[in-house]
């Protein structure tokens, strides 16, 4: 894990092996940094089900976890804001997304970060 204080924590309906490795298709250079599974005997888990796991999307750490219960679908109201390299980046991300998921929000030009002077 890296040095981040605050760790985006997905909760995932089902399977949180699979979507891991679905951002992992889709984001360029993404990959999953850890797998925890459950051992048998462990409570609340089939053992070998992963139990949670790490993703690092572009450096940006996440935690994802299986939930037994359904999780709440995710909304606009909590997003990520990706750069990306290229328009082609952009939209070979943006379809990949959009083609498992649900676009609730198109494309929209996002003016220029500007730094708070200090």
């Amino acid at each position: 894990m890296n040095d981040q204080k605050i760790i985006p924590f997905l909760s995932f309906t089902g399977n949180a092996e699979e979507a891991l490795n679905f951002y992992v298709s889709v984001v360029p250079r993404a990959k999953i940094t850890s797998l925890v599974r459950y051992e048998k005997g462990q409570p609340h888990g089939n053992e070998g089900k992963v139990l949670n796991g790490t993703l690092s999307l572009l450096g940006q750490q996440f935690m994802d976890m299986p939930s037994a219960n359904p999780a709440p679908d995710f909304s606009w109201a909590t997003s990520f804001f990706m750069h990306c390299q290229s328009e082609a980046e952009f939209d070979a991300v943006f379809s990949g997304l959009a083609k498992e998921g649900s676009v609730m929000m198109g494309p929209e030009a996002v003016m220029q970060f500007r730094k708070v002077s200090e």
